[in-house]
Parts: C-alpha cells; structure tokens; sequence
C-alpha cells in the first residue's frame, strides 16, 4: 500500500504504513497532543530503542522505557503516564496475542469464524487506554486505510465510519482532509460549548 498520511512525516509515516504495533502506539499517544504528534511518536521510540516490538517492550525496565519517552524531543507531553500505558498494551498483546498486534483483529472467533466488526471493537475497547471513542476511531482507520473487510466495521465505528465523517485521524490522507478535521473538531468543540452554556442558563 502506499505509506498514509498520519505524522505528516514521511519516516514516521513509512513506518505506521506496515508497523501494526506502531500503528496501534500511534492511536493510544492520541490524547492531549494534535494528531500528527501522536502518530510521529513511534518512529521516535525506533530510533532510541535498539527493537520495538511488543515483547521487546514490554520487557524492558520501565524506567529505562520512561527516559526513552521523556528524551527531547519528548514522545509525549506526559512522558509518565502514557509510557507506562504503551508497556501495558505491549504486555497485553504478548499476553493474549501471541506478540502479534494485527492478531487483535484477525484472530478468529471461538467457532472458526472471521471476527465481525462488533467483535474487533470489543477488543480493541480491552486494551490499556482505548476507551469507547478511540477504539471506534481506530477501527474506522483500519477499515478506510489498511483493509480491513471485517463485517459491520462501519455500523460498528459509529459516527467515524461513513467515508465522508471527517471528524478523526481515519480519514486523514492528505493535508487537505487535515484540514477539514480540524475544522469538523473546532466546530464540534464549539457546537458543545455553546450547548453547555445554553444548559447552563436554563438551570440558573
């Protein structure tokens, strides 16, 4: 596939593009940081780290993997909290993935089966620090930029599904479907503001 549009940085990008592992790093650093900052976070973590995978990382000495995150220019604006996050989801994908981070959303079903959309999202809601919103945002990236034919991904991603929803990093592939996140955001933000305040005055 030709490398996505995540960082804005083409490194950073190439290695988001065939990394499931960094792919999935990229959506937890997600959180009080723009976008592109978040998904530039892993390719920092390659160049200082002598292997990133999942076993790797979660081996190491958490505050050996802590310097690694706090180094400048910073994985993350809470070096702390979210390196500790990135161990435990690497923990996690040893534990019950075989080490293998694409297997969250290939491993079949008890019966056999190919899991459906419903059932990715059950898992990815599973992993340290995917809640609700994020899980569903990065189904909806694996469904429009990486393949994924999943059955009811869409149904399953909610609000983020649609092709033209512009409101998260799934459908960023250029810098002028950046922008228009942005701007969906900015107006969401507001549209929430203004009705808070609007509840506000009724109840005063």
């Amino acid at each position: 596939m030709t490398s996505v549009f995540l960082s804005t940085d083409p490194r950073a990008d190439a290695l988001l593009t065939h990394d499931r592992f960094a792919l999935l790093v990229g959506m937890l650093l997600d959180q009080q940081v723009t976008m592109e900052s978040a998904f530039a976070g892993p390719q920092k973590l390659v160049d200082r780290l002598e292997e990133f995978t999942p076993a790797s990382v979660a081996a190491m000495n958490p505050d050996a993997f802590l310097e690694a995150f706090r180094e400048p220019p910073a994985v993350h604006r809470f070096p702390g909290s979210m390196a500790a996050r990135v161990q435990s989801l690497a923990q996690m994908i040893v534990d019950d993935y075989d080490g293998s981070a694409e297997a969250i959303w290939t491993t079949p079903t008890a019966d056999g089966s190919a899991p459906t959309g419903p059932q990715i999202l059950r898992r990815l809601k599973a992993l340290p620090g995917f809640g609700d919103q994020k899980s569903k945002i990065f189904l909806a990236l694996l469904g429009k930029q990486f393949g994924l034919a999943a059955e009811g991904w869409r149904e399953a991603a909610g609000d983020y599904g649609p092709d033209d929803a512009f409101r998260s990093i799934a459908d960023v592939v250029d810098d002028d479907s950046l922008q228009r996140v942005r701007e969906t955001k900015k107006a969401m933000k507001a549209a929430a503001k203004a009705a808070k305040a609007a509840s506000s005055a009724q109840t005063s």
